[in-house]
Order: C-alpha cells, then sequence, then structure tokens
C-alpha cells in the first residue's frame, strides 16, 4: 500500500499597511517572503516535495506557495481553491479528498487550519506552537489509506511540524 503524505501550511506574513485591501487581496510583507524561502528550503532538505499543490485563492497563500516552490525541484503547478480561503476543517478534509497524487501540500488561513492539523492527527506533535499554528507553521503528515478519498479525522501520523521562527533561530 502506498503511504500518502500531506503537507499543511498555514500561509507566512502578510501585510495589513494598506486598510482599503480586502483581506483575500492582503499581499505577504517582508517577513512572510523570507519566510517562504525558509520552508521551501526546509522541505527541500527533507526531500518533501508535493505531486498536487491545494492551494487558497487568496494572495498570501498563492505567494506562499511562489516562495516555496523555486525550492523544490520537480515541484507541480499549484491549483487554486477557492473554497479553501478561511475553510473549517470539513471544508479542507473534502478538497483533501478530491487529491489524486500520494504527495499533497494545502495551503490555507487560521483558524481553520490550524483545527483541522489538530484533527488530522492521531496524536499531534510535541511542540508549544503547534495548538496556534502560527503563520507559515508547517506540518507533515501521513495516512496509510489507500487513497485520499479514504482519509479521515484522526488517521494521520504526524512527522514533523515547523515554523519559520523555529527555522531562523
Amino acid at each position: 500500500m502506498t503511504t500518502l503524505r500531506l503537507i499543511l501550511t498555514r500561509h507566512t506574513k502578510s501585510a495589513w499597511d494598506d486598510p482599503t485591501l480586502a483581506d483575500h487581496d492582503r499581499p505577504l510583507n517582508a517577513r512572510g517572503l523570507r519566510s517562504t524561502a525558509l520552508i521551501g528550503a526546509w522541505l527541500a532538505s527533507r526531500g518533501d516535495v508535493p505531486g498536487e499543490v491545494l492551494c487558497s485563492d487568496a494572495l498570501r497563500t498563492r505567494q506562499t506557495w511562489e516562495g516555496i516552490a523555486p525550492h523544490l525541484t520537480g515541484a507541480p503547478a499549484v491549483t487554486l481553491k477557492p473554497a479553501l480561503y478561511h475553510a473549517g476543517p470539513d471544508v479542507m478534509l473534502a478538497v483533501l479528498r478530491g487529491a489524486t497524487n500520494p504527495c499533497v501540500m494545502m495551503l490555507g488561513h487560521n483558524p481553520g487550519i490550524a483545527e483541522f492539523a489538530s484533527r488530522i492527527c492521531a496524536r499531534p506533535p510535541v511542540d508549544p506552537d503547534f495548538n496556534r499554528f502560527p503563520t507559515g507553521s508547517t506540518l507533515v503528515v501521513t495516512f496509510e489509506q489507500a487513497n485520499w478519498a479514504d482519509v479521515v479525522f484522526g488517521a494521520g501520523a504526524a512527522l514533523d511540524f515547523v515554523t519559520p521562527d523555529a527555522l531562523a533561530s
């Protein structure tokens, strides 16, 4: 049986300096752009290259992927999923169940991504930042199911969890 792997990433730090922008259109700030490179390099060092990327269509999630992708040899094109914009855990699971590649990266937003992360793992990683899932947080989870359609909450085995702050220190 093929082991499925999910790379779950919250967008990195976004800018709040233009009050005229809609939330959906907020870009990453300088710190967020730096964090994408840290996450991309970390994933590359582990050999975690997704074969499929499911991304919220918000600007900050798209820019997060655009900053990660150059670090990953053979990274796929992103599939924008409007349903992932501020999605709750049930919507995120439904989107994931439609995936077709054994290694999927999903990029989204809090508070939904934090709750999804905690519910998808049988046992959460031991990390003081896990429950709040700060910007740029990345969780790598494996599943023993044969395909994504069979994945349920509590089925994942957390392999690793990291934040950009931990990578920068």
